[in-house]
């Protein structure tokens, strides 16, 4: 596998520059770009120490916390298009909690047999593609089951409807893999020279757990905001 040096990073300027200069000419702000990619190269840095020292040094308090967190700021970040509205974001803390710890423990204890479930270099990196992927279906779930509810549909019919939203973006990834585009999981096995055979069963694997992440997810989000507006009605 290839090492990559902060110099050949620096080649990735040039669709940063691209972008910019996009945005440049059709009169828009430039800067916006700029600070998002400076945010992500900080973080990004930030995080690869952190994580050093965890894998260093392996917790469970630590691991929990480190869990607690992105799922803390997973639920704020996926309630962002109705977080003027109440108890959308309870929903959410419960939806992402149960749909990804059922998931997590799955892929953990049956699937990949891990020595403990604590173990940071599976549960970290694992908790996080269950966690984005089940916010950003909750977000869609929930903008789209209040957007309904507001143009007076029924509430079983905005819930389907909401659902249906929801799994757009699950249902068109199964569709593409493989055809359209290899997943960032299974293309970073293949480029540290792992057979592509074995890089395809982990993408299953990973693609069919957040399927159902994201499912559950959604799923449990509309049942919960379907029950408080049951309540506010009553």
């Amino acid at each position: 596998m290839t090492i990559l040096t902060w110099f050949d990073l620096l080649w990735c300027l040039i669709p940063i520059v691209l972008v910019c200069g996009i945005y440049i000419a059709w009169k828009g702000k430039p800067s916006e770009i700029i600070i998002a990619v400076l945010r992500m190269a900080v973080q990004l840095v930030a995080v690869g120490y952190v994580l050093i020292s965890i894998f260093e040094n392996p917790s469970p308090w630590t691991s929990a916390i480190i869990v607690s967190i992105m799922l803390l700021v997973a639920a704020w970040i996926a309630v962002r298009p109705v977080r003027h509205h109440k108890g959308y974001l309870p929903a959410a803390l419960i939806a992402l909690g149960c749909s990804v710890a059922l998931h997590l423990s799955i892929t953990l204890i049956f699937v990949l047999k891990a020595d403990s479930w604590f173990q940071p270099q599976l549960l970290i990196p694992l908790a996080g593609m269950y966690f984005a992927n089940t916010m950003n279906a909750i977000s869609l779930a929930a903008e789209r089951y209040h957007s309904e509810l507001q143009n007076n549909q029924l509430a079983d019919n905005a819930r389907l409807t909401a659902f249906h939203a929801a799994m757009i973006p699950q249902i068109n990834s199964l569709l593409a893999v493989g055809l359209v585009a290899l997943p960032g999981m299974m293309t970073g096995q293949i480029l540290s020279g792992v057979s592509p055979l074995i890089a395809v069963r982990y993408q299953i694997m990973i693609m069919a757990m957040i399927l159902g992440t994201a499912g559950l997810g959604a799923a449990l989000m509309l049942w919960l905001l379907a029950r408080t507006n049951k309540r506010s009605v009553t």
